[in-house]
């Protein structure tokens, strides 16, 4: 069944259609996910990721919808795979919306038997932020992409500053077009290629690219100039990665960084086979879907084979999360794992902190609400240089899409005392409409994935996923206005599990009491859970600010 409603907008301003602002925000934020100015696809309800989807079908999103409008404050609607299956009175304090996507028992837990299961209409991909209804666009991983090419630059060159430096990427969809920007913000030229043309020129229209280049040589002479300026920018590169990094690497050209993000976490949807045009690509996707998978895995192969190569010349070279070292290794590259995950290169010291992609959005949809939001965290946190730079930059550079919203990386004990603050804000008149917290699955405490957030753990628990279920009946018990429970986002079905969880700060003394619980134990997941696994900066973090672990002293 289509949709009947094109170009899908979320309702903005302080009048009510459903019976409790909880509800109107997640029926927003649904709507806000397949905004064409956020979503990749919204015609076919995906968000983000290959396949990432907001709602199984257009009959299951219109009945959640209604089933939205209709929700009483004392009631919870179960939504599995995006479809609403029943509605049960609860609590007040009780979420208001409980979510599980794509979840399989372990040992059916693949590509092929979810496709099955898709094929019947039983199941969608829910993706990390699209299925929980929290997706805020770019944004959403541009300040956690940005901080990956920081900190690469500090472990690398001693220094945050990358001007005159030059970052080798791939993919610019809905995720990887943060990538362009963030290269940006680091003081680099980044060059990232991308096999649709079209994705480039959206991402200059939403102001995250700046150049768009058809021929490698064009883009090399461009990029060469600019670094000699030392002039901050990014060039998007017509062209597929498995043939553009080889070339470049047989030019004897050497990036400062190299990485890719593009989306082969899912090989039949995410991928596009070297060797062919894109339309030839599409086509065969359609004809013969099993062909189409093998020769999209062959180039992943070829793909992370000009990465090592990269790596043995000299460039810092990482995976930014989207499992292609695992295909190349089932390929044949023997070595695929010999350059890391971003996340224990760069960012597990800040998980072990409680910190990660914290966000928030403004249901008035006034991009004034979130400049006041700004300013309280930049007084809030004036100390934080990192923090109050990074919101100066994205008040600057970031354009809005859908409602306004912002990523800020607020870790544990801020979390919370920056939300009491908001939901004062809301309470006096002060913003014009309540306030949607959330985060990414991608956070310190709520997800298992071996081979990105949890690769490589101290203590050998990289596959252990009690911590997200864990993550995600804390966050039920705390009242969050909504929690989800999700398989395979980032990397794929069958390479983790994952939890999310969205606070509505409506300026009442309830959602004070929820926020006083939530946003405590949520990034406080994180700090145990690092903690447990042996990290000294969590368990001093736990020490320092009273986590309570019942067995930290016998940690060692």
């Amino acid at each position: 069944m289509k949709n009947v409603l094109q170009n899908i907008k979320a309702p903005t301003g302080s009048q009510l259609s459903c019976k409790g602002w909880t509800q109107e925000a997640a029926m927003r934020m649904l709507m806000n996910n397949l905004d064409p100015e956020v979503a990749e696809n919204p015609d076919e309800l995906v968000v983000y990721g290959g396949i990432g989807k907001a709602a199984r079908n257009w009959a299951s999103y219109e009945q959640i919808i209604e089933s939205l409008k209709k929700l009483e404050n004392d009631e919870t609607l179960l939504i599995q795979s995006g479809k609403p299956v029943a509605v049960f009175r609860t609590y007040e304090h009780s979420p208001r919306v409980l979510i599980a996507n794509s979840n399989l028992v372990p040992a059916w837990a693949n590509w092929e038997h979810f496709y099955e299961l898709e094929d019947k209409d039983l199941m969608m991909y829910g993706q990390m932020t699209a299925g929980s209804w929290i997706y805020i666009g770019a944004q959403g991983i541009l300040q956690g992409t940005y901080l990956s090419f920081v900190e690469a630059g500090k472990k690398v060159f001693g220094s945050s500053d990358l001007r005159g430096k030059l970052i080798l990427t791939g993919g610019m969809g809905g995720m990887s077009g943060a990538q362009p920007l963030a290269g940006k913000m680091a003081g680099a030229v980044i060059l990232v290629v991308e096999v649709d043309k079209k994705r480039i020129e959206r991402k200059i229209k939403e102001g995250y690219c700046d150049y768009l280049v058809e021929d490698l040589d064009d883009a090399l002479r461009m990029a060469k100039e600019l670094q000699e300026k030392k002039e901050a920018a990014s060039i998007g590169l017509v062209g597929n990665c498995a043939d553009v990094y080889r070339e470049i690497y047989e030019r004897g050209i050497v990036p400062d960084l190299v990485t890719d993000q593009t989306s082969a976490h899912d090989p039949l949807n995410g991928y596009i086979p070297n060797h062919m045009s894109l339309e030839e690509a599409l086509k065969l996707r359609k004809v013969d879907p099993k062909a189409y998978e093998q020769k999209a895995k062959k180039a992943m192969a070829e793909h992370v084979q000009a990465m090592l190569d990269f790596q043995t010349a000299g460039s810092e070279v990482f995976d930014y999360g989207n499992n292609i070292r695992k295909y190349a290794q089932e390929m044949g590259v023997a070595n695929a794992f010999d350059f890391p995950g971003f996340v224990p290169a760069y960012i597990r010291p800040l998980f072990c902190e409680g910190k990660g992609p914290f966000r928030w959005a403004a249901l008035s949809g006034d991009p004034e609400d979130i400049l006041k939001t700004d300013a309280l965290a930049k007084e809030m946190f004036a100390n934080d240089e990192a923090l109050v730079n990074w919101i100066d930059m994205a008040q600057k550079m970031v354009k809005w899409q859908g409602l306004p919203a912002r990523i800020c990386w607020l870790g544990y004990g801020d979390r919370h005392r920056f939300a009491l603050k908001v939901n004062e804000m809301v309470a006096s008149g002060e913003l014009k409409a309540p306030i949607v917290f959330g985060r990414d699955h991608l956070d310190s405490g709520s997800v298992a994935s071996p081979n990105r957030e949890t690769e490589g753990m101290k203590d050998g628990s990289d596959a252990v996923s009690d911590w997200p279920i864990l993550n995600a009946l804390v966050n039920v018990a705390g009242g969050a206005s909504w929690v989800s429970v999700h398989h395979g986002g980032g990397v794929g079905m069958g390479y983790s599990q994952h939890a999310g969880q969205v606070l509505v700060a409506d300026g009442t003394d309830m959602a004070a009491e929820k926020i006083s619980r939530v946003l405590i134990s949520d990034p406080g997941m994180g700090v145990a859970r690092h903690a447990d696994a042996g990290y000294e900066i969590a368990i001093k973090t736990a020490q320092e600010k009273n986590v309570h672990i019942p067995m930290l002293n016998t940690k060692g």
